[in-house]
């Protein structure tokens, strides 16, 4: 063998053996990576590896199982405390109470709410995304322990029988060149893979410490949502304590109203009979239309028609109010106006699925005739917005909105419960969020709710 070619082959192994970078990311995958296995193990050792992966894999299902209902728990046990909810009752027993700034306040409050909650769904989603990369880098490396085996045997072997040194041992040149041969054949693929793996422990890392952050911010956000909450509960409780109609009158009002919601067979039966037999809704048809006739008068008029918190009227007339109304909640739409339903027929309305316990607002001006339960719907309300219009939100936990009471846009009107309410032929199968119905009628008949929506920024940009 020429000395000549010996020179050339032995740098390649002193380069390796002094690379500070590829050692030292080999050293940190041995020591954070899954044990390696033995590189003399067994066929029945083999399969009992492959089991404890298939194992593995499990345990980061459930894990992230558990995830999701971590998640859960940090938005739904969270609790104002007593000092904060005194500071906020304080705040409320400090507003002057006429109707026009608890309007203005309830609906500013409700319009904070909407926002928390939207920021609260994008941050759950965000956690989910990186829970799920975080299991993705895991389940990576562990089907990559086969080669941590063969790195590590490598270097096991080496360190017993280091290749000779010709200063030394000039008489073992063949065996200098072999070992040297070996090496370089063998380290350059064994460096790809172990940068490769360091490359992993390092995104692991990464995506802890971004977990970590977007877990204190779901924690910030759903402590200013229990206070915003805690906030509206008192603001409406106030309003409540400035409705003049009489308790007695009103149960009996809903009495009957709820005797009606037994007896009619649709909801265009339920509309019709509520006008003939209920006098808040005699009212109301009757206030709706008057206001009608004023808005017609003020049609020429260059004014927002939200803007007065006192208003005891719409404004404008319900046709008018198309692209101007704001969604009744947030959340994502599940089903539209028109689709075929999961039972062969259309819908008649559109289906939004909606954070547990979320805010439910009007969508639109309008008086409150019919309030509580009907049929499959789960808590029902239905809204009288004039010129023969009515809004329907359904499958609501609670109605915090009284027969007769003529609510504003904007103003929350109930809120959702933990879990689906209504039957599935009209909501949507296979959703286990809370669901929030919303139908327009028009004289009775169903109407595309999207041409009243107004546009978020997002649908602007989008064009």
């Amino acid at each position: 063998m020429r000395p000549d070619r010996i020179k050339a082959v032995r740098p390649g192994f002193r380069n390796w053996r002094t690379s500070g970078s590829f050692l030292s990311g080999l050293l940190l995958c041995l020591m954070l990576a899954p044990a390696p296995l033995q590189a003399s193990e067994s066929l029945d050792e083999e399969g009992q590896a492959e089991s404890a992966e298939v194992s593995e894999i499990d345990a980061f299902l459930e894990r992230k199982k558990e995830r999701e209902e971590e998640l859960a728990a940090l938005s739904r046990d969270i609790e104002v405390s007593s000092d904060r909810q005194a500071a906020i009752a304080r705040e409320i027993r400090a507003l002057d109470r006429d109707r026009e700034t608890l309007n203005a306040k309830i609906i500013s409050t409700s319009d904070t709410i909407k926002v928390l909650e939207k920021e609260l769904t994008d941050t759950e989603r965000r956690l989910m995304s990186l829970g799920e990369n975080e299991d993705a880098v895991r389940l990576s490396l562990i089907a990559r322990r086969d080669v941590l085996a063969e790195v590590l045997a490598a270097l096991q072997r080496i360190g017993k029988r280091p290749p000779p040194a010709l200063a030394v041992r000039p008489s073992d040149a063949l065996s200098a060149v072999r070992s040297a041969i070996l090496l370089n054949a063998v380290m350059p693929e064994l460096k790809v893979e172990t940068e490769a793996l360091a490359a992993d422990l390092a995104e692991l890392q990464r995506l802890k410490s971004v977990i970590a952050e977007e877990k204190n911010r779901l924690g910030g956000d759903a402590m200013r949502l229990a206070e915003e909450k805690s906030r509206l509960e008192l603001l409406l409780s106030a309003k409540r304590q400035e409705h003049l109609k009489s308790v007695k009158v009103l149960e009996e009002e809903k009495k009957r109203a709820a005797q009606l919601a037994e007896q009619a067979g649709s909801l265009e039966e339920l509309i019709a009979n509520l006008e003939v037999e209920i006098e808040s809704a005699r009212e109301a048809a009757e206030k709706s239309r008057q206001a009608a006739l004023d808005a017609k008068r003020n049609a020429s008029r260059n004014f927002d028609p939200f803007a007065d918190p006192g208003r005891l009227a719409p404004q404008i007339s319900f046709e008018e109010a198309k692209g101007r109304l704001p969604q009744p909640v947030a959340g994502t739409l599940l089903k539209d106006f028109g689709q075929e339903d999961d039972f062969g027929g259309v819908t008649e309305g559109q289906s939004i699925a909606t954070r547990p316990g979320s805010n439910v607002t009007s969508p639109a001006d309008g008086w409150v005739v019919y309030s509580g339960p009907f049929r499959s719907f789960g808590q029902l309300l239905i809204l009288n917005t004039g010129d023969g219009y009515h809004v329907l939100l359904a499958g609501l936990n609670r109605i915090d909105a009284e027969l007769g009471q003529f609510v504003l846009t904007g103003e929350p009107v109930g809120v959702m419960g933990a879990t689906q309410w209504a039957s599935a032929s009209t909501f949507g199968l296979g959703s286990t969020q809370p669901i929030l119905y919303v139908e327009f009628r028009k004289d009775g008949r169903a109407v595309d709710p999207t041409p009243w929506w107004a546009r978020t920024e997002e649908e602007k940009a989008r064009g």
